[in-house]
């Protein structure tokens, strides 16, 4: 797969993985939406880019989940298609499940879940009707295994794989693509941005995000990842091979995640 002339649609572009990627993508001849809630960041992001003019700025809240529709029919209405769907906007959490409120698990649900699964069936017809679609999910590590203070961002990333394997099956014969992204550790505001037991944000780095994979090494594999349109891809250093151990032990992968520093 190429991207060259290829229209395609990032969600959380303004920080972290969606702007790397906006800006190495900006280099690979194909035209960018570029959505988060934030105009002004978005904005910024944009003027970064190589080829600015074939970059747009789409304002999106994907909390806002039962308005989906009008935000799509604008993306389209954009450069008249959309070939890719990156969902990569999202929230993580950091609190253990006992002073967790019901609040944060259901606002994770909301925008992590919620809002990714209905801003692409919202695309759905469009690339069914195209006969062409690509799919790619930031998910996690997360998704495949858990860890100790992320019980709604895990819930929340497990659930993702189910919708989509699901939407996989059910349309490869429209030929429409679906790749999960699942990253490790990386060095973004992820932490900073987590929220905590009372829906607060944590508002510092933790070492293990500190110490992940550099923003911009990441997107350069998940874009191989993405040509190659992978099922699923697995990145970060050592802790990507825990999807591996828990297929081979759960009780395992419990042992080790146990003694691990992740906080």
């Amino acid at each position: 797969m190429t991207f060259t002339n290829k229209v395609v649609w990032i969600t959380g572009a303004s920080s972290g993985i969606g702007k790397a990627l906006a800006i190495e993508l900006a280099k690979q001849d194909c035209k960018l939406i570029l959505s988060s809630r934030r105009k002004a960041e978005l904005v910024a992001v944009k003027s970064k880019c190589t080829n600015p003019e074939q970059v747009k700025v789409l304002t999106l809240d994907l909390a806002d989940y039962k308005n989906m529709k009008p935000i799509v029919e604008s993306a389209i209405a954009l450069f008249g298609r959309v070939d890719i769907l990156i969902n990569n906007g999202g929230i993580s959490q950091r609190s253990p499940i006992i002073e967790t409120s019901i609040e944060v698990d259901k606002k994770l649900m909301e925008i992590d879940y919620l809002g990714t699964v209905a801003l692409s069936k919202a695309l759905l017809s469009h690339f069914v009707s195209n006969a062409s679609g690509h799919y790619v999910v930031v998910s996690s590590l997360m998704g495949k295994f858990s860890s100790h203070y992320r019980s709604a961002y895990c819930g929340a990333k497990h659930a993702l794989h189910g919708f989509f394997d699901a939407l996989r099956l059910e349309h490869d014969k429209d030929n429409v693509k679906v790749t999960l992204i699942c990253p490790g550790f990386v060095n973004t505001n992820v932490a900073r941005n987590a929220l905590t037991a009372d829906g607060s944000k944590q508002d510092f780095q933790d070492e293990m995000t500190e110490n992940g994979l550099d923003v911009n090494v990441f997107v350069k594999k998940m874009i191989k990842a993405i040509r190659k349109e992978k099922f699923e891809a697995y990145i970060g250093k050592f802790e990507k091979f825990g999807v591996f151990v828990k297929r081979l032990s759960p009780r395992l992968i419990h042992k080790l995640v146990m003694r691990s520093k992740v906080k």
